[in-house]
């Protein structure tokens, strides 16, 4: 899926990811698409509430094993 930037969130444990995503998620421009790497099964519950609160779109999530891929696209301004 094609995406701007890449966070790799790998071995980071809540509350993390998410409190790290928000950094990423402002150097990208709106209407970027953000793919954020997981391991941390907690993301499966917090990424998308991040996405619900905030009003990024959430377009698609994954699983591959243990690891977590989340596809996000930052609201326009």
């Amino acid at each position: 899926m094609e995406h701007q930037a890449v966070f790799d969130a790998t071995g980071l444990l809540c509350p993390e990811p998410v409190m790290m995503l928000h950094v990423e998620m402002r150097k990208i421009g709106a209407k970027d698409v953000l793919k954020v790497i997981a391991t941390d099964p907690s993301t499966t519950r917090d990424i998308p509430k991040f996405c619900q609160f905030l009003g990024h779109t959430l377009i698609n999530q994954e699983q591959e094993g243990d690891t977590y891929f989340y596809w996000i696209e930052k609201k326009q301004s």
